[in-house]
């Protein structure tokens, strides 16, 4: 049995699936997965919870899982947040300095960031991440640290990625009726890229996507930092009903079809190759085209690819990627999806796996367990924070692995 002050949990209430994940944090900042426990999800739409009434008996079964695996007891979890409502924004806020050295302090530095977590946000949305970009004295860029310089004025850049309060707080009701308590929540796709980056790929440049059932994340780290992030309310179960729809088959039918048969590219090998679909009422099967199916999944896949290359280029984050794209979530397991993304994105593209963490092997060779394992990763810095003697400058050290480098 391990120490329970030194368990974490992650947990990601997916469109398709509802994640747990257990990990053991040592004060020397090792991350070790105990368990791993799933559930079929129900009542989440695009990311969002839509029928909180169908989750807490789903939440607890993979809650279950998880415990019997690492042989522990669940009081708490850090919980994943996504939908088309989260958001990120580049805001900078600015603060003159008041004393008469005009010594720049910390608490100068606190009041420019202040300003910048809040400048153009919407009525009811919530700054729920805030990452330092870089700080600017007297107009003059590129500063880590402002603290102790002189100066007339501090701004701060940063990333700010918001939501909407209430749907965020429909999430962390939903759990905590299982009854769960919920230590803080945070964006899944921060999450993703938390776990299947290394330390190098995020210091030369690294785009992450995370294709789920009912959205997509995208998020790029360069220099160490998070330099934007945003989403896309399409994922694999739209894939699907396309395919229903332009198969004529049944959504269930659709989903075996992409799994069994599916592919991002259409290979000219393919043509003329037809799927004859069994029966269950005696009559004969339904013939199709095998090549209509991944036309059909590679239009849909090609346009969200296209769509998370225009915003990129539109934010100008082309330029930080130099170690190409990792690709995670259940929609990694796609054939051909990597070649794919790869001539959309002019770029290397390889399918993401778990960084920096040790346990369970087959958790650590799917894509799609990125976010949970992010999530209890993320929630293991307050708990290295808890056990080291230092406190509060190793939190801020393992937060800048999330959130940015922290100023030496």
């Amino acid at each position: 049995m391990f120490d329970p002050t030194s368990v974490v949990v992650g947990l990601e209430v997916g469109t398709s699936k509802i994640c747990a994940v257990v990990a053991d944090v040592t004060r020397e900042g090792g991350f070790t997965v105990l368990g791993l426990g799933q559930a079929e999800s129900r009542g989440v739409r695009k990311g969002e919870i839509v029928n909180p009434a169908e989750l807490p008996e789903l939440i607890r079964q993979a809650l279950d899982q998880a415990e019997q695996m690492a042989d522990v007891e669940i009081r708490s979890v850090w919980l994943g947040v996504t939908g088309a409502h989260m958001a990120a924004i580049h805001n900078r806020g600015k603060h003159l300095i008041a004393s008469d050295d005009r010594s720049i302090t910390e608490d100068d530095v606190q009041d420019a960031i202040r300003v910048a977590k809040t400048l153009n946000l919407q009525p009811h949305t919530y700054p729920l991440h805030l990452i330092r970009q870089q700080f600017l004295v007297d107009d003059q860029p590129g500063i880590d640290n402002p603290v102790g310089l002189v100066g007339n004025s501090v701004e701060a850049d940063v990333l700010v990625v918001h939501g909407n309060f209430n749907r965020l707080q429909t999430s962390t009701k939903a759990v905590k009726s299982v009854p769960i308590d919920v230590e803080d929540v945070a964006f899944t796709g921060l999450a993703s890229q938390l776990a299947v980056l290394s330390p190098e790929q995020k210091e030369i440049g690294s785009l992450v996507i995370d294709l789920g059932g009912g959205i997509t994340e995208f998020t790029v780290t360069s220099g160490g930092i998070v330099r934007h992030a945003g989403v896309l309310a399409v994922g694999g179960d739209h894939v699907s009903q396309d395919i229903a729809i332009g198969l004529k088959v049944s959504l269930p039918l659709a989903e075996k079809l992409k799994i069994e048969h599916g592919s991002a590219l259409v290979d000219d090998s393919i043509r003329g190759t037809l799927i004859t679909l069994p029966s269950d009422n005696g009559l004969p099967g339904k013939t199709i085209n095998l090549e209509h199916l991944r036309r059909i999944q590679n239009c849909r896949l090609e346009e969200t690819l296209e769509i998370i290359a225009e915003r990129l280029e539109e934010a100008q984050m082309f330029d930080f990627v130099h170690g190409g794209c990792v690709l995670c979530g259940g929609g990694a397991h796609t054939h051909q999806i990597t070649r794919l993304a790869e001539r959309i994105l002019q770029m290397p593209v390889q399918i993401g796996r778990i960084q920096c963490v040790t346990g369970i092997p087959e958790s650590l060779d799917q894509p799609e367990f990125a976010a949970a394992i992010g999530l209890a990763k993320y929630g293991s810095f307050r708990v290295q924070k808890d056990l080291s003697k230092t406190g509060r400058w190793n939190l801020k050290r393992a937060l800048g692995e999330l959130f940015g480098r922290t100023p030496s």
